[in-house]
């Protein structure tokens, strides 16, 4: 299966990077992980509501162009669906049996997601009531992958 990250922004910091690297050559026994960067805007210091919308927006309109009409697409949203690990593990095993190879999750940048990619997707999943950088995020998530794959195969790693 393939499994896309579509996210907001570039990461600058090397733990960051390191991290992400080391959980995508553990997930390369598993599935193809493939990480789409898309450009964030700048956000201007107290910028108006309209200002953010149209942020959000233009972020929105990058992460779609990412995304081909079959691929079945989880956003990463607070007010989306907590999960635990094994519940995770489930719903990737459900997701690569829906999707027809492909699942994109998606992770927003500082001002999260526009509504159009929240319509897009056919899931919204919730890691914490708690706001993480997007780039943070990105390890959680390669690693939350990882361990739902090892839970799947029932191979040691989760505990």
């Amino acid at each position: 299966m393939k499994i896309q990250i579509v996210c907001v922004g570039k990461i600058k910091e090397k733990f960051y990077r390191d991290a992400i690297a080391e959980y995508t050559k553990r997930l390369s026994r598993y599935c193809k992980l493939e990480i789409l960067e898309v450009s964030d805007e700048p956000t201007p210091e107290k910028a108006s509501e309209a200002v953010l919308e149209k942020i959000l927006e233009t972020e929105g309109e990058r992460i779609l162009k990412q995304l081909k009409d079959s691929t079945y697409v989880i956003a990463l949203a607070i007010q989306g669906k907590k999960l635990d690990s094994i519940q995770f593990s489930k719903m990737i095993e459900e997701c690569e049996q829906k999707s027809g190879g492909c699942v994109a999750f998606i992770i927003g940048g500082s001002l999260g997601l526009h509504s159009s990619v929240l319509q897009r997707s056919q899931m919204q999943v919730s890691f914490s009531d708690m706001t993480f950088p997007h780039q943070l995020m990105r390890v959680i998530l390669t690693e939350q992958i990882y361990r739902g794959y090892r839970i799947l195969k029932k191979e040691p790693y989760h505990k």
